[in-house]
């Protein structure tokens, strides 16, 4: 059969690379063509368009950006109908994926959507034009399905969260090997700095996390390159810090880390995997931030206070992220009941999002129902 699948993001890229691996274990004469990222490239899908050229985050940037946004609908449209394929499968990115889907339930094709678009957190009325336009939703979240089946009546399958596979397939080194790889202090412990994958949220975040550094001298610091930027593009804050840059290497360098600072987004629940204890950071354009606080009517930012339903971990948000706060939030979790309280609450976590093989669970039924 052919697949077509979409995703626009860094953690996209990542789970649309395991379900393309999925798909060809199902599907020995599969052909798949994809909009992602190096690893769906990777794992044997042709790449039509990288996420690079898609990422545009905030409010504001995608306004200013309209004019790209718009090309890319259009020809993605266009490449859709000379591919002709048996099935699309959108994977989150919801502004960019819910149009094509109107677009191509009205041409007939089949839609699947791996990873739902997070109405639960802004914007509810959008389930309209996902009953109309997604023949069969797969969601990762545990939350999710009572949602949709309770409160919008919409029939959806909870496959189980990716990340559990992603994480349990990654080799890890020793610890030495690792600082040794890196030129870090072979004694310090690591505290790891996450600051997103956008230049606009790395520029924003980076900046404050590595503030606080020089209060924390018995650690080192380490940054987690986004794979979507250059290295040159850090040169300026490891110029002013005295801190070291790992470029793919998150899930290593989180396995190594005692604690971490994390922009909001997929990390924070990729670090409570690893069982490393996080403040979670988010700090935007400020009109972007007043549009969105208008918009979103979650309790909570994290994926990790989202799922357990209460604070697990620390949320410095927008006002509340300063350095002041910062270093008193981060000193908490290196030490003492909160560090432990955040390292058992990681376990019923886990417990929450299911067994591995979410991504096998999501290409049988794609494969099946088409």
């Amino acid at each position: 059969m052919k697949y077509y699948i979409i995703a626009g993001e860094a953690s996209g890229d990542l789970h649309g690379s395991n379900l393309i691996k999925a798909i060809f274990a199902k599907d020995t004469n599969a052909q798949i063509r994809c909009w992602g990222g190096d690893q769906m490239e990777k794992a044997g899908g042709t790449l039509v368009k990288h996420y690079k050229e898609m990422a545009f985050m905030g409010f504001l940037e995608v306004i200013a950006n309209l004019n790209a946004i718009f090309k890319n609908i259009k020809f993605c449209k266009a490449d859709i109908k000379s591919y002709n394929p048996d099935v699309i499968i959108f994977i989150d990115y919801s502004g960019f994926n819910l149009r094509i889907a109107s677009w191509a339930k009205k041409h007939n094709y089949r839609t699947n959507y791996y990873i739902s678009p997070q109405i639960w957190a802004s914007r509810e009325g959008r389930i309209k034009n996902i009953k109309r336009d997604i023949d069969a939703m797969f969601v990762i979240l545990p939350f999710e399905k009572d949602f949709y089946e309770k409160k919008h009546n919409y029939p959806v399958t909870f496959v189980g969260h990716p990340l559990i596979d992603a994480i349990g397939n990654i080799s890890i080194g020793d610890d030495q090997g690792f600082r040794n790889e890196y030129h870090l202090d072979p004694k310090k412990p690591i505290i790891a700095l996450l600051p997103g994958s956008r230049k606009q949220e790395v520029r924003q975040m980076l900046g404050l996390m590595l503030k606080i550094t020089p209060s924390f001298s018995e650690y080192q610091f380490v940054i987690a390159g986004a794979p979507s930027l250059e290295i040159d593009f850090y040169s300026e804050f490891l110029k002013s810090y005295k801190v070291s840059l790992v470029f793919n290497r998150a899930y290593e360098l989180l396995s190594h880390a005692h604690a971490a600072l994390v922009t909001s987004g997929t990390a924070t629940l990729e670090t409570a995997l690893l069982k490393v204890p996080q403040v979670v950071c988010y700090k935007g354009n400020w009109i972007s931030y007043q549009i969105a606080k208008r918009l979103i009517t979650l309790e909570y930012i994290s994926l990790v206070n989202l799922i357990m339903g209460k604070e697990v971990v620390k949320e410095l948000i927008q006002g509340d992220l300063t350095t002041k706060k910062l270093k008193q939030e981060l000193t908490k979790i290196l030490d003492g009941p909160s560090r432990e309280a955040q390292i058992k609450a990681y376990t019923e976590l886990e417990k929450k999002l299911g067994g591995k093989g979410a991504s096998e669970h999501a290409a049988a039924l794609i494969i099946e129902n088409v």
